[in-house]
C-alpha cells in the first residue's frame, strides 16, 4: 500500500470495522483534535507541556482508508523545542491500545493503582506522574487500527492493516508524517514498545531507517518478545520449556511454594538458568533415549525449582507448559497464578481443570485502566467521542495476519533489530524485564539477544538490560515504576 495524508476533511463515509460501531449519524470523516496545557513536577522540576489528542486521516490513492488516534505531549518551557528528543510509544497485543504505557509509566498522568490486588469498584483516580519521562522527551502515544479510537473508514479494509508487515507499513508512514508536520526531522528520536509492541518497534526502526532515511537514537523494549518461537508451546517446539523455567522458579519462590526456598531470588535464578541451558536442554534433546533413572533425576530437579510434584512433571514428559503451571502450582490452595504477572492470584470454578480459567493479573488492571482512560480523554482532555475506546481488541488479534511467519515457522523481529543496529551503530537498545512475567519471560529475551548474532561491540555497548521484581506491566509495582523511570532516564541520556 502507498499512503498519503489529508489535512482536514474527507467525503468518505465512516464504516464498521470488525463489528465495532461507529459514531451514529456521522457522514464525513474529519480530523478532530483538542489541545490543552498543564504542568507536572518530575524529578524536582516543574515541567510545562501541551497535550494534543486527535486523529489523522489516512488515504490511499485519493481514497480515505483509516483514521489514526494519538495523544501527544510536547514540553513548552524550553527554548529550542525542535532539538527536543521525541519518543513514539506503542503497546502490543496485537490489538492493544497505547493506554498501558501512556497511563502506566511514560505519560504525565498515571492511574493510581493498588499493586498486587484485585481492584476496588470505581472511582479509579489518575494522578500527576512524577515518574514520567516527559522531562527527557516529547511523547507520542499511537493507537494502531482497531484499537483506541483508530478505525478503518471509507474504502479501508481490515486486511490492509491487520498483519505483521501491514502494521509496519502504515505506522511507519504515520511517524514520517508526524515528524514532517511537526518539523522534527533533526530531533533525536526514540521508539518504545511493550510486548508485541517490542516486535513492532524492532520492525519500525529497521523500516524507517532503510525506507525513509530516518535514523533513531534508541529503542526501548518493555517486556520484550522478538522471536515468537520462544513462547509457543507446540508439539515439536521444545524451546519454551527451558526458557520459561526461571520464571516458573521465580513464581514458586515468590509464593513460598518451594520445599527448600533460598533466601535471595537473583542467585537462585542464576542457578536455574544454568540448569535450564545444560542438563534440562540436553534431556529434552535426548528425548526417549533418556533411561528411567535419568528422567527421574531431571524431574526431581525440576520439582525442586518449580514447586510442582516430580510425578506430575514425569506425566508431562518433563515438559511443563505455562497454562498447566499456572493452574498446578497452588492447586491445593484452590488458587491460580497470573500470566501477565504471576504475583497475582485467581480463583477458578473448579480445582481439577487442566488450565486456568482467566488471568487474574489482567482482570486486575482491565477495569481501572479502562475507566481511567475513558474519563481522562473526555473529562480531562475534553476529547468528546461516543465511539467505544478499544482498550484491547480480541477481534484485531483474531484477524491478525501472521503470514510472514510461514517462511521461517515463527515471527522473528530480532533480525530486523540486528540489521538496524548494524547499519546504525549509534542505535542504543534498552530492555526492561519483569521477573514474574509469564507472557514474555526474561530468560527468553536473554536467549533472543544471545542468539541474534549481534556484533560483540554492539552487544556489549549498545544493549542495556534491567530487571524488575514485578510482571509484564512492571510499572504497576511502585518500586519498579520508580526504578524504570530512573533506568530509562539514564539510558536516554547515555544514548544522546
Amino acid at each position: 500500500m502507498r499512503y498519503s495524508w489529508i489535512p482536514l476533511i474527507s467525503t468518505a463515509l465512516l464504516v464498521t470495522f470488525l463489528g465495532l460501531s461507529v459514531d451514529a449519524g456521522a457522514s464525513e470523516a474529519e480530523e478532530h483534535r483538542v489541545e490543552s496545557e498543564d504542568r507536572v513536577r518530575i524529578d524536582g522540576e516543574n515541567v510545562r507541556y501541551q497535550t494534543t489528542a486527535g486523529t489523522k486521516i489516512l488515504r490511499e490513492d485519493d481514497e480515505t482508508v483509516a483514521e489514526i488516534f494519538h495523544v501527544t505531549y510536547q514540553r513548552t518551557d524550553v527554548r529550542d523545542s525542535e532539538d527536543r528528543p521525541v519518543l513514539f510509544s506503542f503497546n502490543g497485543g496485537p490489538g492493544s491500545s497505547s493506554v498501558w504505557l501512556h497511563l502506566g509509566t511514560f505519560g504525565p498522568k498515571r492511574i493510581d493503582f493498588e499493586d498486587g490486588e484485585q481492584p476496588t469498584p470505581p472511582p479509579h483516580d489518575f494522578v500527576d506522574n512524577p515518574y514520567s519521562i516527559l522531562d527527557k522527551a516529547d511523547l507520542v502515544f499511537i493507537d494502531p487500527v482497531g484499537t483506541g479510537y483508530s478505525r478503518t473508514i471509507g474504502e479501508g479494509k481490515a486486511e490492509d492493516f491487520l498483519g505483521v508487515e501491514e502494521d509496519l507499513e502504515y505506522l511507519s508512514e504515520f511517524i514520517r508524517l508526524w515528524v514532517t508536520r511537526n518539523e522534527r526531522w533533526d530531533s533525536p528520536k526514540f521508539l518504545a514498545g511493550e510486548s508485541y509492541g517490542s516486535a513492532r518497534v524492532a520492525g519500525l526502526v529497521d523500516r524507517l531507517q532503510n525506507n525513509e532515511g530516518m535514523f533513531f537514537d534508541g529503542v526501548a523494549l518493555i517486556s520484550s518478545i522478538l522471536n515468537f518461537q520462544t513462547a509457543r508451546f507446540e508439539v515439536g517446539n521444545d524451546l519454551p520449556y527451558p526458557l520459561f523455567l526461571p520464571t516458573y522458579a521465580a513464581t514458586a519462590w515468590y509464593h513460598e511454594a518451594l520445599e527448600h526456598r533460598p533466601d535471595e531470588l537473583e542467585p537462585f535464578l542464576e542457578e536455574v538458568r544454568e540448569f535450564a541451558e545444560t542438563d534440562y536442554m540436553t534431556a529434552l534433546m535426548r528425548g526417549s533415549r533418556l533411561d528411567e533413572d535419568e528422567r527421574r533425576e531431571i524431574a526431581e530437579q525440576l520439582a525442586e525449582y518449580t514447586g510442582l510434584d516430580a510425578d506430575y512433571i514425569l506425566g508431562n514428559d518433563l515438559r511443563i507448559d505455562m497454562g498447566r503451571f499456572n493452574k498446578e502450582l497452588l492447586r491445593d490452595e484452590g488458587r491460580t497464578v497470573g500470566r501477565l504477572d504471576s504475583r497475582f492470584l485467581g480463583r477458578d470454578r473448579d480445582d481439577v481443570s487442566e488450565s486456568y480459567e482467566y488471568d487474574p493479573s489482567y482482570t486486575a488492571i482491565l477495569g481501572p485502566y479502562t475507566s481511567a482512560m475513558n474519563d481522562f480523554l473526555r473529562r480531562e482532555l475534553g476529547y468528546e467521542k461516543d465511539r467505544k475506546y478499544e482498550i484491547l481488541s480480541g477481534e484485531v488479534g483474531g484477524a491478525w495476519n501472521w503470514e510472514v511467519a510461514h517462511r521461517t515457522g515463527y515471527v522473528n523481529k530480532a533480525e530486523n533489530l540486528r540489521r538496524a543496529m548494524s547499519r546504525n551503530p549509534h542505535l542504543d537498545v534498552f530492555v526492561a524485564n519483569g521477573y514474574y512475567d509469564l507472557a514474555t519471560p526474561f530468560y527468553a529475551t536473554e536467549y533472543t539477544f544471545d542468539t541474534m548474532r549481534l556484533d560483540d561491540d554492539l552487544r556489549d555497548n549498545n544493549v542495556r538490560m534491567d530487571y524488575y521484581e514485578a510482571g509484564h506491566m512492571m510499572y504497576i509495582h511502585p518500586p519498579s515504576l520508580e526504578k524504570l523511570r530512573e533506568d530509562m532516564a539514564e539510558w536516554m541520556e547515555d544514548a544522546l
